[in-house]
């Protein structure tokens, strides 16, 4: 495994958290509840996400990504 970011724990938890967001917002756009502000949350939410997997080695949350989506 590659190194680990000095406050991973953290990091990880907020990763967890906007992966959740993410998967919310996608259901409420997809139902018709669509909104501008819903559109803007979710880019900038998947814009964080990517960040913080840019700090992880590249596989570090496959499974969590798994275990969220199913």
């Amino acid at each position: 495994m590659g190194k680990l970011p000095k406050k991973f724990p953290e990091y990880a938890i907020m990763y967890k958290t906007l992966l959740k967001k993410i998967t919310e917002l996608e259901s409420e756009i997809s139902n018709q509840q669509d909104s501008q502000k819903n559109r803007e949350l979710l880019e900038k939410y998947k814009v964080e996400i990517e960040k913080i997997r840019k700090m992880f080695p590249e596989d570090f949350f496959e499974e969590l990504d798994r275990q969220i989506s199913d």
